[in-house]
């Protein structure tokens, strides 16, 4: 992370809300972040961490590998498809939509999807790879 590109709550929801068709609902006192009515991200409590979906195959070699980066809150994410990432560990903007988009394609319904290739991250640094 660079001193100067400090990822704030209100960064996460600028990007979440650009991706198309996302819409934001609270839900557990939280601000969840959906396409099609599923959750694609959300913010914790204290808006130091987002939630995203992440492949349960995918988590644990991320988390290994970015251990200061990525994480699951124990006994939450154990059993979901589903990681939580440190906004201060962020390199910057760009890596945070790529991690939004990584977790909005997940969620979305194909059509939508395929409409939309500009977000297909794989291949890139991001919050799992794969199909959705």
């Amino acid at each position: 992370m660079t001193a100067d590109a400090a990822i704030t709550a209100a960064d996460v929801r600028s990007a979440a809300l650009s991706l198309p068709d996302t819409t934001e609902k609270l839900a557990w006192g939280q601000p969840t972040f959906r396409v099609a009515g599923k959750i694609f991200a959300s913010l914790g409590d204290d808006e130091t961490a987002m939630g995203v979906k992440c492949p349960r195959e995918d988590r644990a070699g991320l988390i290994a590998a970015e251990p200061e980066k990525f994480f699951i809150r124990e006994g939450h994410d154990d059993h979901y498809a589903w990681m939580r990432v440190r906004l201060s560990a962020l390199e910057d903007e760009a890596e945070l939509a790529a991690i939004l988009a990584d977790s909005w394609r997940q969620v979305a319904p194909r059509r939508l999807a395929a409409a939309h290739p500009e977000l297909d991250v794989a291949g890139e640094e991001s919050a799992g790879e794969g199909e959705g």
